[in-house]
């Protein structure tokens, strides 16, 4: 098989453009990941507790904790990474609690969110605004 300099030129052009393209573009937004997980049910406000610092020195190992007292299974979200989810527990009835512990990294100043599936079938949803300063400058 031969190709024309147009067709060889065209080629290099496709994949030039594939490199440069942000994958981002592909990824599912936080708000879809979230009516996924849910179903497209209703969240309450109040059942979640996310514990996550107020401002991380270092946003490659910023430590979080979450739990949901009678939660089957937990999605947390970062909404400013190129990829949002974090991490999902799930939860046996011979679980001692519905506690989960984490380093996540975050790429810049953003929400993290958590999402819980209670054991009676409805949804609780908690959310904090991390903000992540490079090298510890505090700005």
């Amino acid at each position: 098989m031969e190709f024309t300099r147009r067709e060889t030129l065209a080629l290099g052009a496709g994949a030039a453009l594939l490199t440069v393209v942000p994958f981002r573009a592909f990824a599912a937004t936080t708000d879809e990941l979230i009516a996924e997980f849910t179903g497209g049910a209703e969240m309450a406000d109040a059942g979640v507790d996310l514990t996550a610092p107020e401002i991380a020195e270092n946003g490659n190992t910023v430590p979080i904790s979450v739990s949901a007292e009678g939660a089957s299974s937990i999605l947390v979200l970062a909404t400013g990474n190129p990829t949002p989810p974090v991490a999902t527990f799930n939860f046996g009835p011979l679980a001692g609690s519905q506690t989960a512990s984490t380093r996540i990294r975050l790429a810049g100043t953003q929400d993290v969110v958590a999402v819980a599936k209670l054991a009676d079938g409805s949804f609780a949803k908690a959310s904090k605004t991390v903000k992540v300063t490079i090298g510890g400058c505090g700005g």
